[in-house]
């Protein structure tokens, strides 16, 4: 599971809870918001140099294989 991993974290210290990219202030919500604005993976990462390439394509890695479990 990515929450409370090195890529996703969530703390009531941090953004009031709201999942993180860990080590970051930067919401997951907020890439997902750029990837459906048709912005590209690295608009994002201009935008939010403290995430690392390898945080995103993990936690979209992740994100599928999860989706795809669910429904196989």
């Amino acid at each position: 599971m990515l929450k409370s991993s090195l890529i996703i974290s969530a703390s009531p210290d941090i953004m009031g809870g709201t999942p993180v990219f860990a080590g970051t202030r930067v919401p997951v919500q907020t890439l997902l918001d750029y990837l459906k604005a048709g912005e590209s993976i690295d608009d994002f990462l201009d935008g939010f140099p403290t995430v690392t390439r390898d945080q995103v394509i993990t936690l979209l890695e992740e994100a599928g294989k999860q989706l795809v479990s669910m429904v196989a």
